[in-house]
């Protein structure tokens, strides 16, 4: 790849992200305004940026996203939100501390299971509702649970994207994340509670009047469709169960998703035309502008370089290589999304851990996953929960701005990452 192309790529990159970031324009014009760019130069071609799984759009996550936008389109009209939005006040007594940390744990729970955009995109309904009712602002909830999805999603396999590409490439089980990464998820979800009650405090306000009012609701009088509600649910269980067998069945989420949504459209009276509706058809168009450009900078071997000057400066040093993957990772995990930075940094992490005679659950592995999981929550745009979040909040009509979610996010990384090299340095090497 020629140089001028290679400089063209990081000039277009840097000003989409630059408008991103002081919103001059939408951030979707913004994404396919650069994805056009790096088109027109032949950073990239029209194979790399539709077929190719190394540096093209990831269709996977993309249909991930319609599939499960669509079913929670239809649980959306049986009225579930609102029994779950009345049901949590309910139980926290509609103190707003309480909720917050409520709906963190159900969060990260959920996140542990499921993908966290999926968690996310079932979650959101539920917090803009109860926000409504208890008259809070919403963003604070919002980005507190976007930033619990990710921690929570370091648990598991399936929790969060990066983690099942990084087991594909060094061979890891379900269980190796549970044993490795499960204990200091938990611990990193009670640190973010402790940061939320600081950094949100003053959202917390209550008011007696409201709080009355949903305290006398009865929520099981939501409910407008039992039926349709059971055949969401009866799907969603489904395909819940499709997703924590991806091991046995193979079958990548987006199939999973999608096969769920076909099957809910099939069975029940919801008109097709109003589920799409549903679909955050921007955010979408948002995650295709910048796969296209991240993919331009790996075709035109911008993070391919950047990938070998931190192989160069990890060596064999076991213990600063692990700090320089965590560290490296999560800044960069914050600056593109963590999909596309772990899939190009996976197959140099495998060269590093073959050359340092090291077994398929090494320490480098573990960094490269929080690094990329933990850096995701640093920007708005730094995983696929935050996109997909903000898409959620503008299409309710409050929207969070780019600095707005970031000014907190990278509060969060700073601490959850810092805590994260303690750990790896206690387990792995001081008490190894």
């Amino acid at each position: 790849m020629n140089d001028w192309q290679s400089w063209a790529a990081i000039v277009i990159f840097v000003g989409a992200y630059a408008l991103i970031i002081t919103e001059k324009i939408h951030r979707v014009a913004a994404a396919l305004g650069g994805a056009g760019l790096m088109l027109a130069i032949g950073a990239t071609d029209d194979k790399s940026a539709f077929h190719s799984e190394h540096s093209g759009i990831d269709w996977n996550v993309i249909f991930l996203l319609m599939g499960m936008m669509m079913i929670v389109g239809v649980l959306k009209k049986t009225g579930l939100f609102e029994y779950l939005a009345i049901w949590s006040v309910k139980r926290a007594k509609a103190k707003p501390f309480r909720v917050m940390v409520m709906l963190i744990v159900i969060t990260a729970l959920a996140s542990a299971l499921l993908d966290n955009v999926t968690t996310v995109l079932l979650i959101a309904p539920v917090t803009l509702l109860v926000c409504e009712r208890l008259a809070l602002p919403v963003a604070p909830f919002l980005i507190a649970e976007v930033l619990a999805s990710n921690i929570g999603g370091t648990a598991t396999l399936v929790g969060d994207p990066p983690n099942i590409i990084i087991a594909s490439r060094a061979g890891l089980t379900f269980n190796d994340f549970l044993v490795h990464l499960a204990p200091l998820s938990a611990l990193l979800i009670l640190t973010l509670i402790a940061l939320c009650r600081v950094l949100f405090r003053k959202s917390f306000r209550y008011d007696e009047a409201r709080a009355v009012e949903v305290m006398e609701l009865e929520e099981r009088e939501a409910i407008r469709d039992p039926r349709l509600l059971v055949q969401g649910l009866i799907v969603l269980a489904l395909v819940v169960a499709g997703f924590v067998l991806h091991p046995v069945l193979h079958y990548e989420p987006s199939i999973v998703a999608l096969l769920g949504a076909g099957l809910l459209v099939a069975v029940s009276t919801a008109e097709t035309g109003d589920v799409l509706s549903e679909v955050e058809w921007p955010t979408l168009a948002f995650f295709a502008g910048l796969f296209i450009m991240i993919g331009g900078l790996i075709e035109a071997g911008v993070i391919g370089e950047v990938s070998k000057a931190l192989a160069q400066a990890i060596g064999d040093d076991e213990l600063g290589g692990s700090m320089v993957l965590l560290g490296g990772s999560a800044v960069l995990s914050g600056v593109i999304d963590n999909i596309p930075y772990v899939a190009t940094m996976a197959p140099i992490t495998s060269d590093l851990v073959t050359a340092m005679g090291g077994s398929a659950d090494h320490v480098l592995w573990w960094a490269l996953a929080l690094g990329a999981d933990l850096g995701g929550n640093a920007t708005a745009i730094g995983a696929s929960a935050n996109v997909v979040v903000l898409g959620i909040a503008e299409r309710n009509r409050t929207p969070i701005s780019f600095w707005q979610f970031t000014k907190y996010g990278l509060v969060v990384t700073a601490v959850t990452v810092a805590l994260s090299a303690v750990y790896v340095w206690l387990r792995y090497f001081a008490l190894a």
